[in-house]
């Protein structure tokens, strides 16, 4: 019996160590630094506000995200466009 222990001992701790990685890995996603939650109070405005009473900071930041990636986008189009002008031909 105590055999069958010290063999099955390691494959279970394994197994333990595997599922904890999982969990860690999904904590780790939806962690935040406190950067982010200073930006996200700067700048947020009432609808991110309600979000993140009612769903949560991670739900809020990523709308806050969504709404300011779009900006970006659209500065970086710009600057690209008036950077290189086009001849016409």
């Amino acid at each position: 019996m105590q055999g069958l222990a010290a063999l099955l001992f390691p494959a279970v701790l394994m197994l333990f160590a595997l599922a904890m990685e999982k969990v860690q890995a999904r904590i780790d996603r939806l962690a935040v630094t406190q950067d982010h939650v200073e930006e996200f109070l700067e700048s947020a405005d009432a609808a991110q506000v309600d979000t993140l009473a009612k769903e949560g900071f991670p739900a809020a930041l990523d709308e806050f995200r969504a709404r300011r990636a779009p900006d970006a986008a659209d500065a970086a189009r710009d600057s690209a466009f008036s950077a290189s002008p086009q001849r016409a031909s």
